[in-house]
């Protein structure tokens, strides 16, 4: 299968027989087994992690357990030869029956406004799993993650400002990234200071490596050796 493009916290459907290697593999406890089996049997999505270029023919892909599984992370590998399609987190409009009711109004008004800046938005994290799957993801102090697909730095300021100027009068606690037409991803509080220069760098997320972007060089991670590797930042 030619790879199509992919991006963080994007979701992909499994065909029968990638679920069926998934299983067979030996898994460390019954509880990752049993969580395997569910997602299986429900036809779950995964989502997409970050990937190995030197293993092209693979996908890397993440899911995360909900309560009843004691939240583990596991990290799954599946053939592109499996792959049914792919799908989204829902939308930040889809939220409101997850949060308390006295908080359902400004909910919609940060939506409207986010809609106002043509900033698509999705809720992924806890909020976000336990809407695509109606298990139990969430726990007292659960952050709402955004992911918000910005066009360049002044939109990504304008986003970062309209959540900043929502985060007090909201019920939980405003995370989340802003996702770049490249591939690049950086955490909106982050990038809030960053623009402000209240932090030399900033840290910046791909599919494939982590970065540390600084004023006047970057710092790449290597993610075939681990290690950092300093080039001139991009003038």
């Amino acid at each position: 299968m030619t790879m199509p493009p992919l991006h963080r916290h994007q979701l992909v459907h499994l065909a029968t027989e990638g679920w069926q290697r998934l299983a067979a593999q030996d898994w460390d406890d019954d509880g990752a087994r049993a969580c395997i089996d569910h997602w299986a049997a429900a036809r779950l999505p995964l989502v997409v992690t970050r990937q190995c270029p030197e293993d092209p023919d693979g996908l890397s892909l993440g899911l995360p357990a909900p309560l009843r599984w004691q939240r583990r992370r596991l990290a799954l590998r599946a053939d592109w030869q499996h792959v049914l399609g792919f799908d989204e987190f829902p939308g930040v409009q889809d939220l409101g029956p997850l949060l308390p009711r006295s908080g359902r109004a400004t909910w919609q008004r940060l939506v409207s406004a986010l809609t106002g800046l043509d900033a698509s938005a999705r809720v992924y994290g806890s909020h976000g799993w336990q809407l695509l799957t109606g298990l139990p993801y969430l726990r007292d102090g659960s952050d709402i993650d955004l992911s918000l697909a910005v066009l360049d730095a002044h939109h990504a300021d304008a986003v970062a400002a309209v959540l900043a100027g929502f985060c007090p009068i909201l019920p939980r606690r405003l995370d989340g990234e802003l996702q770049f037409p490249d591939g690049r991803a950086y955490a909106w509080r982050e990038w809030q200071a960053w623009r402000a220069g209240r932090s030399r760098a900033i840290l910046c997320k791909t599919l494939t490596a982590v970065s540390l972007e600084w004023r006047d060089r970057v710092d790449r991670v290597d993610p075939s050796r681990g290690v950092l590797a300093t080039v001139a930042a991009p003038r």
